[in-house]
This record gives C-alpha cells, sequence and structure tokens, in this order.
C-alpha cells in the first residue's frame, strides 16, 4: 500500500433507529441506518403478505363507482339540455 492515500479505517458503531449498535470498522466513525436485521420483519418472522387481489377489488370498485357518477352526471347534463 502506498503512504497517504487511503482513508483512514477507523473503529465504526452502526447504530439502528430500533435502538441496537454493531461494532465494525469503517472510513465513518458511525453509521446511522433506518432498519437492520434485528427489527427488520423478514428477519424477525413478522413478515406481512400483500394481498394483492383485495387491492385489485378495491381499484375496479372506485372505478365503477367513478364510472357509475360520470354516467350519472352525463345523463343530468342532457336532461338540462333536452329541455
Amino acid at each position: 500500500m502506498r503512504a497517504e492515500i487511503h482513508p483512514k479505517y477507523v473503529q465504526s458503531e452502526i447504530r439502528c433507529a430500533c435502538g441496537n449498535v454493531i461494532a465494525t470498522r469503517s472510513t465513518k466513525p458511525s453509521i446511522l441506518i433506518g432498519i437492520c436485521n434485528a427489527c427488520h420483519p423478514f428477519y424477525t418472522g413478522q413478515q406481512k403478505f400483500v394481498d394483492t387481489a383485495g387491492r385489485v377489488d378495491k381499484f375496479q370498485q372506485r372505478l365503477a363507482k367513478t364510472a357509475a357518477a360520470q354516467a350519472a352526471f352525463a345523463d343530468s347534463t342532457s336532461k338540462k339540455k333536452r329541455k
């Protein structure tokens, strides 16, 4: 290794939002993260599965309501034009 061209490699700690602290070495003295293996749902076994069919059904219901509202509005405006 050539001298004076590499960054300093120091003791470092990684702090998670859940409070977990991991000791390691890095070029930064402290690293703040939002999620780690102690609180991530995949590692804790509390993983939630997303019901995509439920999402599609909700979207189709909203689409049907919107289409019905647009049809009702079109009917009301066409009745006004007839008078």
